[in-house]
């Protein structure tokens, strides 16, 4: 006697097809929704802390504009314990030797083991010692030891600021804005900063222009289409000029795009500003040497909405602070022991 068909057979064949077809659609739906619902930073500024942890990477602006940014001071000589001798390491050129230094100031093994490198590229003058790369630490990164500066100096330095280091606060009354300093980018103007941590006083240091985003950039900073690039203008200005102290002007040292929260002189110097905006329009007009902590920007923005007036300047109109906000410089040991790296 023949055997009865089975039905139950292909009707779990059609079972597991209708499963899979199931999972499959499910994991495409998951896949899409997790991509339009994947949060991003407000900023260039915000997505470079996330990049960098607490600014590790040797305190680089990370996947942002001027990411490559490995420049130096030339004719100029840093001291400091070596960590890899010169007479035994020789690159090709400075960035190579600043991008050795920033290898070991990670952040990923603990503290930086290098944060000074100091190369000498001149063949004429350099001799025997051409394409030396000395890699070295200091004791105080806010105060590193210089031991030579002028024409006669061979050598080309530059310094790398590691996980929480590198970073000054601007004291105000409404709250102190913390800086990240950018070495590699404008190694000059961050010496000229870092001179100021000498005195304990900044006299006439001071903001005085506040111009809001207006109708002009979104709170991100982002420009709306269609608008005008201002005014206003979507910034903080202010003076670095102590009463006393003199100020070496700086030559300009391009880098990164003017992005919400970076911080630039006007010229020279020793007028500076913080932008509220992300201003692609400016291109590298301006020397970019640090950007301000995420958390920092809402006192920014504070600031620049107190009272205002109007003027004009050479010009161009522009609102000024009814009652300027007086500034001091400090210096931050760590970011353990003074603020919250953790944007």
């Amino acid at each position: 006697m023949g055997r009865k068909p089975n039905d139950s057979e292909p009707t779990r064949c059609a079972s597991m097809i209708l499963l899979l077809m199931g999972l499959f659609s499910c994991t495409v739906v998951y896949i899409f929704m997790s991509a339009v619902m994947k949060p991003t930073g407000n900023s260039a500024v915000e997505r470079l802390a996330a990049d960098d942890g607490e600014f590790g990477s040797g305190g680089g602006v990370g996947g942002v504009e001027g990411g490559g940014c490995c420049n130096g001071i030339e004719s100029f000589e840093l001291w400091g314990a070596a960590v890899k001798w010169g007479s035994d390491f020789k690159v090709k050129n400075s960035k190579e030797c600043c991008e050795a230094c920033k290898d070991m100031c990670t952040g990923n093994h603990g503290p930086c083991l290098c944060d000074t490198w100091v190369f000498c590229g001149d063949e004429k003058a350099c001799g025997d010692k051409f394409g030396e790369c000395w890699l070295k630490k200091q004791k105080d990164t806010l105060a590193p030891d210089k031991k030579d500066d002028g024409d006669n100096s061979i050598w080309t330095s530059g310094i790398v600021f590691g996980k929480g280091e590198g970073i000054v606060a601007l004291e105000t009354e409404f709250g102190a804005i913390h800086v990240k300093l950018l070495p590699e980018c404008s190694p000059r103007s961050v010496f000229n900063i870092l001179e100021l941590l000498r005195f304990r006083h900044c006299a006439g240091c001071q903001f005085f222009r506040a111009e809001t985003r207006g109708q002009v950039w979104d709170a991100r900073g982002d420009h709306i289409k269609d608008a005008s690039f201002g005014p206003p203008y979507g910034l903080l200005q202010g003076t670095l000029g102590a009463q006393g102290i003199p100020v070496e002007t700086v030559p300009s040292e391009f880098c990164p795009e003017i992005r919400r929260g970076s911080v630039a002189w006007v010229g020279s110097g020793p007028e500076f500003f913080i932008s509220l905006a992300n201003h692609q329009e400016w291109k590298n007009a301006y020397t970019v040497f640090g950007y301000v902590l995420p958390e920092d920007m809402e006192i920014v923005e504070k600031i620049a909405q107190l009272p205002t007036k109007s003027d004009i300047w050479t010009g161009v109109n522009v609102t000024v602070l009814e009652k300027p906000v007086p500034l001091n410089v400090r210096r931050i040991k760590s970011s353990n022991d003074d603020l919250n790296l953790s944007s």
